[in-house]
This record gives structure tokens, C-alpha cells and sequence, in this order.
């Protein structure tokens, strides 16, 4: 659990660091907007359990927000089943393991690469790619257009992400 706490703290730290406007935070706890954007703890365990809930056994992946400011979220994702390899072009990705282990796969080249929606190239493997093993506490910064891919080691991997516009 302090863990999560720990991770939630540096993602908030994050997110206050990009200016989130009151007007427009949304909290998970449902208290009042503040300056910026923010959800407790408790709040991201009891959103990473009714997540588990509603999934459905075949599955693989949910995301949620647990915080927002217009376009910029931070998302409780669950994954439990490993997704193709991605590439967002114009966004970086930062996130914390909250629970669950896995495999980080970035780097290199990915293979057979197509758009599939505005912001997201996959593709069918990453060659030349650097492996990693996630646990919780891990954080990944993946710059954009970066190929990357998790891998999934037991029953799932639990991760709080934020999508941040690339450095210009």
C-alpha cells in the first residue's frame, strides 16, 4: 500500500507541475476542485478494484481516468492479457507500476507498424527493442515515438499512466 501512496504522490507532483486549472480537475473523491488535479490513495485502489470487477474473464486491458485536466489524464490501466506493440507519435507516456509484474519492451524498431486511430501506431513485434522487468514502484518515462509493449508475468499488471504532449 505505500507503495501506491508513493506512486500517487510523484504522478500529482506530475500533474500540479503542468499547471491543471481548477476549473477544469476532476477528482476521483468527488470533493471540490482545487488547483490542481487529485485523487487519494484510497481512492485509486478502490477504482483499481471495481475496474477488476467489472472486466470481464476474456479481458485483457481497462483504462480509467482517475484524474483529468481537459486532454491531460492520469488512468488507473489494468492489463492482464499483453497488448500489441505501440507507438505514440506526438505523446510521451509516464507511468507508475502500482501492483503486478510484467515486461517493458522499448526501443528499437517495431515491425508491420499501422495506424490504428489519430495518436496510436501498432505493430506486430519490436525488433532490436531494450527489456525490462516491471514491479511495483517502477516508473517508466517512454519518450514519444518510442515503440514500446508490456508483457504481463502472473495474473495481471496494474499501472497509473499519463500521456504528455512530446518536447518540442
Amino acid at each position: 500500500m505505500k507503495t501506491i501512496s508513493k506512486a500517487l504522490a510523484a504522478s500529482l507532483l506530475l500533474a500540479t507541475a503542468f499547471g491543471v486549472r481548477a476549473a477544469d480537475a476532476q477528482t476521483a473523491s468527488g470533493q471540490a476542485p482545487t488547483a490542481f488535479g487529485f485523487a487519494t490513495g484510497a481512492d485509486v485502489r478502490a477504482q483499481t478494484q471495481a475496474m477488476l470487477a467489472e472486466m470481464k474473464p476474456d479481458q485483457g486491458f481497462m483504462w480509467r481516468p482517475v484524474v483529468r485536466d481537459g486532454e491531460t489524464v492520469a488512468a488507473v490501466e489494468i492489463w492482464k492479457k499483453p497488448g500489441r506493440p505501440a507507438v505514440h507519435p506526438t505523446e510521451a507516456e509516464y507511468a507508475i507500476v502500482l501492483e503486478g509484474a510484467g515486461t517493458l519492451v522499448a526501443g528499437g524498431t517495431m515491425a508491420e507498424a499501422k495506424t490504428s486511430r489519430p495518436g496510436l501506431v501498432e505493430g506486430s513485434r519490436i525488433d532490436d527493442g531494450t527489456t525490462r522487468t516491471l514491479g511495483p514502484g517502477d516508473v517508466v518515462l517512454i519518450p514519444a515515438g518510442v515503440p514500446h509493449w508490456f508483457g504481463i508475468t502472473g495474473e495481471r499488471l496494474v499501472l497509473l499512466g499519463v500521456k504528455l504532449p512530446a518536447a518540442k
